[in-house]
């Protein structure tokens, strides 16, 4: 349609008339116009500018409890379609959800009026990136020695909830890694175990429970980080697998998921050297991404990057700008990048001159902005929807929820896992316990050990000065020693043969509980929740059943 503002006059003169006076319909679509979310994604596609539409594609975050200038310039100039909330932004509650509220109103004056994906890593358990007043967690492997559905649905659900109230609409979680190399410290815990049917079941469920909340959940890190012990913050990790295996073993919990609705998947940067994508990470495979994520397993959702600028990325492309192009043109919708450019850095200007350039590159863009409205649409309207400014009242009065504080506790106990305390060891008084010295280095371990018994002694073990705690386990009949990683367990071999009573409180990964056979008695939690320890404690001493089942095959448990 075409709008003239020139009409003749009576004598066949032009007359110009200002447009103040003329009707002037107005075309740009908008984010809350009726209509279903694959049409009116289109509609808004087809109208933006090819700036504006990658700009969608970009996820950043920033520095500060407040917004900075930059990623504030960057909404309100560039459009943006979204952030990533860190653990450095979210110290105080209350000020996080003003800064959401903040970021959301510049995003919703923009051009067709688009909410911002506001992202994190909320898994439960040790990642917690927004702390303050949320809730902590027992954690995914908790989830997996209880072995309900429900407790992973409810998980989701209680964690969706608290994300809601502050403004946030996407979590980075379910985490379907395998915890198949058991020397990693970089999933432990965050797995639900080793079993890859398992882990889809689980995974499964706790997605539907932040979808009831909600949340968009994003499965990670998609094809699998459980096979290496090594960080891609800092390299590439080679995981030599075959695809067979990986088909089989990995990528089981993503096709399962697929299948039910899972809206987004975190590309990890990994490469698998056996497979078809060779050297490449999987975040800037097309094979991965495309052939294999898209067209075999059928998966019809959001594709983002996990951080570009960690080493696994940009050592395999060169700079942050090609590992952004190649990562869009391999398929992924979103590149995340954990801090803030310039607004005229070199990966924005590469980028927008590409699109300008390559019509294969400037289709790819489209698309994926396309996919970002459609889950928008589909997430960010309606009844369900995560208000997009958070009501601050709300957040001082429901934070912590204190439904999900009963629920995590009642998981927590669940998940109680004996591993070792088949000599009558279990039910542990004080009387039988005799003098008692509490060894470890979490305050939830020391407040929640003296309430079970109150005339314990406590030492606060350091790796490189332990020669205090040997001294004070020979004054002990029986220590109570918490294991949570390799510097500690070095401690605990050396009081093998002082002849004591040693029982270990295993939380985080119970991977090194084979290495301590010896040892009187073992019992497993699976977070430093203040939640883990109660229940931890109170199974000890035989208030409440340890029913949790070990979710590793590799660790013996014998009960």
């Amino acid at each position: 349609m075409k709008i003239s503002t020139r009409r003749r006059g009576y004598c066949g003169i032009p007359v110009f008339l200002p447009l103040l006076f003329l009707p002037w319909p107005a075309f740009s679509q908008s984010f809350n116009d009726p209509g279903d979310p694959p049409a009116l994604a289109r509609t808004i596609t087809a109208a933006m500018s090819d700036e504006e539409a990658l700009a969608q594609t970009f996820m950043l975050g920033w520095v500060g409890a407040e917004p900075s200038p930059l990623i504030m310039n960057w909404i309100r100039e560039r459009h943006i379609g979204g952030v990533k909330i860190f653990g450095w932004n979210t110290g105080d509650t209350r000020k996080l959800a003003e800064t959401v509220g903040t970021l959301q109103r510049s995003s919703l004056e923009g051009p067709f009026r688009i909410p911002l994906l506001v992202a994190t890593d909320q898994e439960g358990g040790w990642i917690r990136h927004v702390k303050g007043a949320t809730s902590e967690t027992p954690g995914n492997m908790a989830i997996g020695a209880s072995g309900y559905p429900r407790d992973a649905y409810l998980s989701g659900y209680y964690i969706g909830r608290e994300l809601a109230l502050l403004g946030i609409n996407m979590n980075f979680a379910p985490t379907v890694d395998l915890y198949t190399n058991q020397a990693s410290v970089i999933i432990g815990p965050r797995a639900f175990g080793d079993d890859p049917v398992r882990a889809g079941i689980l995974g499964a469920a706790f997605m539907k429970g932040q979808g009831a909340a909600g949340i968009i959940a994003t499965a990670k890190h998609y094809p699998g980080h459980g096979g290496t012990d090594l960080d891609s913050h800092g390299i590439l990790p080679r995981i030599d697998v075959s695809f067979e295996t990986l088909w089989n073993r990995e990528l089981t919990p993503y096709r399962m998921l697929a299948k039910e609705g899972l809206p987004a998947v975190m590309s990890g940067h990994l490469a698998f050297p056996k497979t078809q994508a060779g050297p490449l990470p999987a975040s800037l495979s097309s094979w991965f991404l495309k052939t294999l994520l898209r067209e075999q397993i059928g998966f019809q959702g959001l594709i983002i990057t996990d951080d570009l600028m960690m080493s696994g990325a940009t050592s395999s492309a060169g700079t942050l700008s090609r590992a952004a192009k190649q990562a869009l043109l391999a398929g992924n919708d979103i590149i995340m990048m954990s801090s803030t450019p310039n607004l005229n850095d070199a990966v924005w200007a590469y980028l927008a001159a590409s699109m300008k350039e390559e019509p294969e590159f400037r289709e790819r863009i489209r698309d994926a902005a396309r996919r970002i409205l459609e889950l928008k649409l589909e997430y960010l309207r309606g009844e369900r929807a995560v208000p997009p400014v958070p009501d601050l009242k709300r957040v001082e009065a429901e934070l912590p929820d204190p439904e999900g504080a009963a629920f995590f506790l009642g998981l927590a106990a669940r998940s109680v896992t004996v591993i070792r305390g088949n000599t009558g060891i279990f039910p542990l008084s004080p009387e039988k316990a005799g003098r008692i010295l509490l060894a470890g280095q979490f305050s939830g371990f020391f407040s929640a050990g003296k309430a079970a018994y109150p005339e314990a002694a406590s030492c606060w073990y350091s790796p490189d000065r332990p020669e205090e705690l040997i001294r004070r386990a020979g004054n002990a009949d029986t220590v109570i020693f918490c294991l949570a990683d390799a510097p500690g367990l070095a401690i605990l071999r050396r009081l093998r043969y002082l002849d004591k009573r040693v029982i270990v409180l295993s939380v985080l990964s119970p991977a090194y509980l084979d290495e301590v056979s010896w040892t009187a008695g073992a019992v497993a939690v699976y977070s430093y929740a203040p939640e883990s320890f109660i229940a931890a404690f109170s199974a000890m001493l035989g208030r409440i059943p340890a029913r949790g089942r070990l979710p590793l095959g590799s660790v013996r448990q014998v009960p």
